[in-house]
C-alpha cells in the first residue's frame, strides 16, 4: 500500500504543472514532444526525487526523536532541531565564502547541538513528554531568532531568504539531489539498522537496560541520525514542518509500533505525502505557486493541537 502510494505520487508529480503531461507519455505508452521533455528531466524530475527524499529524511527524523525522547509529539521542526540545523546552515552560507560543501555538516552540528541543548533542558528525574515540547518551543524561538538576525545583518546577500524560511522544492535541480541523497542513502540504512534498539526503547529505560543496551549511548548515537537526517533536509528546502510528526503518527495508526516495520513504511508514507503536497502546492493557485510549506503548516498544526490535547 505505502509502495503504490509513493509510486502514484511520483507519477502525479511528474503530471501536473504549468504544462501538463499525460500519464501515458509518463509511462512511456505515448511520445513527448521535445519541450515536455525538457520539462520533465530538468525540471519536474529533479524537483520530485528532492520532494521524496526530503519526506523521508524528515519522516525517519521524527520518528526517531518520538522514540528517543518518549515524546509522541516529536519533530524536527516543532522542538527546535530544525531551527538549529538552519541557523548553522545559513551562517555557513551567508558568512563562509565558497562554503557549499560546509552547508550541510554545519546544519548538522546545529541540529546536534539543538537537540542536546533540549534533551538537557527537559530532564529532570526523567524526561516526560510535556517538558519536552516546552524546552523545544523555547530552543526554536532563541534559535529562530538568531536566523532572522542573521538574515537582518547580511541582508545584502539573502536571495530567496522568504521561501527558505517557509520551506520550499521552486526551482530544485539535479544539484540538490546529488547534494542530498548520499545523506538519505546512508541516515536511512543506519535507522534501518537501528530499528531494534527503538522497539527496546519502547519498553523504558529500566527494561532496556536489563536487557543490555547502553541506553544513554544509544540515545545519543539515535539523535545524531535523526539530526542528520533533518539537517540535510533543512539545507536542501529550508524549514519544512509537521512532516515528522503527521507521518510516523499515520504510519503507526495503520501498521502498529514495530519500528521494524513502521521505519519504512512511514519513509514510503513521508515521500508520498511530500511529493503529494508539493504538486498540490503548484497546481492549485495557479500560475502562483504556493511554497510548500505553507500548506504542511495548513495541515499540520490542527493535527498537532489535537495530539497535544489528547496528551496532557
Amino acid at each position: 500500500m505505502f509502495c503504490a502510494t509513493a509510486a502514484l505520487s511520483f507519477v502525479v508529480s511528474l503530471m501536473n504543472g504549468s504544462v501538463e503531461i499525460g500519464a501515458e507519455k509518463i509511462l512511456g505508452l505515448a511520445e513527448m514532444t521535445s519541450t515536455e521533455r525538457q520539462i520533465l528531466e530538468n525540471i519536474r524530475l529533479p524537483r520530485t526525487i528532492v520532494a521524496m527524499l526530503v519526506g523521508v529524511n524528515l519522516s525517519l527524523s521524527g520518528a526517531i526523536l518520538q522514540a528517543v525522547m518518549k515524546n509522541p509529539l516529536a519533530d524536527p521542526h516543532i522542538i527546535g532541531i530544525s531551527s538549529g540545523a538552519g541557523l548553522f546552515g545559513i551562517f555557513a552560507m551567508l558568512v563562509m565564502k565558497d562554503a557549499g560543501a560546509l552547508v550541510t555538516p554545519a546544519a548538522f552540528l546545529g541540529a546536534m547541538l539543538a537537540a542536546i541543548l533540549i534533551y538537557i533542558l527537559a530532564w529532570k528525574d526523567g524526561i516526560k513528554p510535556i517538558r519536552v515540547i516546552l524546552a523545544g518551543v523555547a530552543v526554536s524561538a532563541f534559535l529562530g531568532a538568531g536566523i532572522s538576525a542573521m538574515l537582518i545583518f547580511y541582508s545584502e546577500k539573502v536571495s530567496g531568504a522568504l521561501m527558505w524560511m517557509v520551506g520550499g522544492l521552486s526551482a530544485r535541480s539535479w544539484q540538490h539531489v546529488e547534494i542530498l541523497y548520499p545523506y538519505t542513502i546512508a541516515g536511512t540504512i543506519l535507522t534501518f539498522f537501528a530499528a531494534k534498539h527503538l522497539n527496546v526503547l519502547q519498553l523504558g529505560d529500566d527494561v532496556a537496560k536489563g536487557l543490555g543496551l547502553r541506553v544513554n549511548l544509544t540515545r545519543t548515537i539515535l539523535t545524531a541520525i535523526a539530526a542528520l537526517l533533518a539537517a540535510s533536509a533543512v539545507c536542501v528546502v529550508g524549514l519544512l514542518g509537521f512532516v515528522g510528526l503527521i507521518v510516523p503518527h499515520t504510519a503507526r495508526l495503520l501498521i502498529g509500533s514495530d519500528y521494524r516495520i513502521l521505519l519504512p513504511s512511514a519513509a514510503l508514507l513521508g515521500a508520498a505525502v511530500v511529493t503529494f503536497s508539493d504538486t498540490a502546492a503548484r497546481v492549485i493557485f495557479a500560475p502562483v505557486e504556493l511554497p510548500v510549506g505553507i500548506l504542511l503548516a495548513i495541515l499540520g498544526a490542527p493535527f498537532f493541537l489535537y495530539l497535544l490535547r489528547k496528551e496532557i
